[in-house]
């Protein structure tokens, strides 16, 4: 422990690390304001009247703990950042079908300027589509027949200047999260995120000790609940770090021949190499139905639509649980190429033992990734669809989607990554580390 306490200590003593920790900190600080500056014409008492009547276990419920209560204060930071999730899913996915897209995943840093260029413009028009259907279902809400929305800013110029504000709170945080990948600490996309989620913890901790107190559920069973909810976390942990390692056999120049077998080096390939990415592109996925469905609350047909895509529905659950497979894929084949392993060890005049070089040394890592990746993906599956089951036994909503799904999968992922990037700065300076090894693993 006191080692810990002293490698937290050695932050502030690197200057550039304390001034990218305290701007980083900054930023979130930014984030947080923004989550609870109502949007204009919103009566904030009649809202919050109105909130009392909305059940929390929908999928607005957990749009809005992603974005950290922004959506339930109708917020100018309602929108959060994942119109932009969205807009990078559509890119990536357009470079498994389109020519230029692949052309420009493979140019290197250049191409990767290019298509977050892309992603940026991308990110309007989706942000503009979902801040329509935000204002829409504003405009359906109410508290004894008084709208939320002030007579004198209703209807069409409410419309617009939701759309606005709402688009261009996206693209701000969009801008804020790329400061802190530049000039923070990194990772300013999944901070934003993750932010959003903790600030959420306090409440479902509160709701949990209101339930106990009122004696509505047993100390013991909560006691239970504890002990199971700390083992989910160990699991979740376990699976984010664990590696497999193929032994990699490089020849060894002596005097002008080659001696293999001279040295033996691993590659280290990730039971969950995607890491968090495709719970965030399987969850920015399905809050499109919701928000399609939204433009429409007056409609009993497509209410009744709405409820197969209800966060505690199990339709919703199965849907889920299959994106998020094959999002796992999708992530770790565009993160991890055997091709361009087969060939770097090619160069280097390595291979591994019993595998010819080139094709079959390809193929033999793509087995054993497709191998290692399904069970990570269906622990990822398991994970995450755990609060409907959790709920189903009586766990508040707040702290069964806390800590029995996506979002303890993304605090796990992100607080193991921002660790890392301290740890890198900490090593690079000749200071002891968290880990007393000195590394700390990283997911990738």
């Amino acid at each position: 422990m006191s080692g810990f306490i002293e490698s937290f200590r050695n932050i502030f003593k690197i200057e550039e690390l304390r001034n990218r920790l305290l701007f980083t900190l900054a930023i979130l600080v930014v984030v947080r304001i923004g989550a609870h500056i109502t949007l204009p014409g919103i009566d904030a008492g009649i809202l919050a009247e109105a909130q009392k009547n909305q059940a929390s276990n929908t999928l607005f419920g957990l749009y809005d703990m992603f974005v950290g209560g922004a959506f339930k204060n109708a917020a100018i930071f309602a929108l959060g950042i994942m119109p932009y999730i969205s807009a990078s899913i559509i890119i990536q996915l357009l470079g498994a079908v389109f020519p230029y897209f692949q052309k420009l995943q493979k140019e290197g840093e250049e191409g990767r300027k290019k298509i977050n260029q892309l992603t940026r413009i991308g990110t309007i028009p989706v942000a503009a589509l979902q801040a329509w259907g935000v204002s829409v279902q504003l405009a359906s809400r109410n508290v004894n027949d008084v709208s939320v929305i002030s007579s004198e800013i209703s209807g069409f110029f409410f419309t617009i200047t939701t759309v606005i504000i709402l688009t261009a709170g996206t693209i701000f945080m969009m801008w804020l999260g790329e400061q802190i990948t530049d000039r923070g600490i990194g990772n300013g996309i999944s901070l934003i995120i993750f932010i959003g989620i903790i600030d959420r913890f306090p409440y479902s901790v509160f709701d949990e000790y209101q339930i106990v107190s009122s004696g509505a559920r047993n100390l013991l069973i909560e006691l239970v609940y504890i002990t199971a909810f700390l083992f989910i976390v160990a699991g979740v942990i376990a699976v984010t770090v664990a590696t497999r390692k193929i032994p990699v056999q490089y020849a060894k120049r002596v005097v002008g021949r080659k001696v293999f077998g001279g040295v033996t080096q691993y590659i280290p390939m990730k039971v969950n190499s995607a890491g968090v990415m495709p719970l965030i592109f399987a969850q920015s996925i399905m809050f499109i139905p919701s928000t399609v469905l939204s433009f429409f609350p007056n409609s009993e047909f497509m209410q009744g639509i709405s409820k197969y895509f209800d966060y505690t529905s199990w339709f919703y659950s199965f849907i889920y649980a299959l994106m998020i497979i094959f999002f796992t894929y999708f992530y770790t084949a565009i993160a991890f190429n055997p091709k361009d392993v087969s060939d770097n060890m090619k160069k280097q005049g390595g291979f591994i033992p019993g595998v010819r070089p080139g094709k079959p040394t390809s193929d033999y890592i793509d087995n054993i990734l497709t191998k290692i990746t399904l069970p990570g993906a269906i622990f990822l599956a398991i994970i995450a669809i755990l609060p409907t089951f959790l709920m189903k036994l009586g766990v508040t909503t707040g702290l069964a989607s806390f800590f029995g799904g996506t979002s303890l999968l993304i605090i796990v992922g992100v607080a193991l990554d921002t660790l890392q990037q301290i740890e890198s700065h900490l090593l690079m300076r000749h200071y002891d580390g968290f880990m007393k090894t000195g590394k700390l693993k990283t997911r990738r």
